[in-house]
């Protein structure tokens, strides 16, 4: 049997155990996926020592502290500075084969594909959003600088389409005291890659001037439980087209599946 899973810190938010136990039974895959919540990144080495895994994936706040832990990066990875998804190699490659003769353990090699599931989501959102397919060229707000939006960032760069961070902290392009409904306006994409708003915190969202939302907009969101955010409820009110994380959930899930298999 194969083992997979995921670490974080809430994990009560997270849909992965049951996407993938619905397709192991559904595709009758001898293998089981369990929630694995972390108090410190710290605790990684024992859990690893204490299971059998082929893979896991990453959520917050360990994409970025996780790294230090890892063996390898791949390319996308590490231009990006975010794991999501951590793949096992248990002997089965030559390189992991000399490691583990020396060590006595898999080698593990840090993916992210956090950034494959937002492309594909938002490229289909953006070719039937007629305000911005109307336009020549779109730029974006990304609200946070996690290992979440860092992916996102990397993912929309790759894309064509410009991008400014907003932040709590100082450094980046605007800080939450200094946007404004016009720069709101100039941005019709908004990105909010913050953990405000997840289950079960659902009262909390992005202290944006929402005024500065129009229906020419799209506003998405990287969370995917609620269904719809506060964050999603309040720019859908100023008539923009918003749209939750789910299909970027998905996207990132098929690619882990891909990896982890190959």
């Amino acid at each position: 049997m194969q083992h997979f899973g995921i670490i974080g810190n809430p994990l009560k938010q997270s849909f992965s155990a049951k996407y993938f136990t619905e397709k192991f039974m559904r595709e009758h895959i001898d293998a089981d996926y369990r929630l694995f919540p972390l108090e410190s990144i710290d605790l990684f080495p024992r859990l690893c020592a204490e299971h059998q895994f082929t893979g896991l994936n990453v959520t917050l706040p360990f994409k970025e502290t996780v790294i230090p832990y890892l063996d390898d990066l791949d390319d996308t990875a590490r231009k990006i500075g975010a794991v999501n998804v951590i793949k096992f190699e248990h002997g089965n490659r030559l390189k992991g084969e000399e490691v583990n003769r020396l060590t006595g353990r898999p080698r593990l090699i840090g993916y992210n594909t956090d950034t494959i599931g937002f492309s594909e989501s938002l490229s289909s959102l953006l070719c039937q959003c007629s305000g911005l397919s109307a336009q020549r060229s779109v730029s974006a707000l990304v609200l946070g600088t996690g290992g979440a939006a860092k992916a996102v960032i990397y993912a929309l760069r790759q894309m064509g389409i410009n991008v400014h961070v907003v932040s709590r902290s100082e450094g980046y392009d605007y800080t939450y005291h200094t946007l404004t409904a016009d720069i709101i306006r100039e941005h019709l994409l908004v990105v909010n890659c913050t953990p405000l708003g997840m289950f079960p915190d659902t009262d909390a969202c992005a202290d944006i001037p929402y005024e500065g939302i129009t229906p020419q907009h799209l506003c998405y969101d990287v969370i995917y439980n609620p269904a719809e955010t506060l964050f999603l409820s309040r720019c859908k009110a100023h008539g923009a087209t918003v749209c939750n994380g789910l299909g970027m959930l998905y996207g990132q899930a098929q690619a882990a599946w891909r990896i982890w298999q190959c």
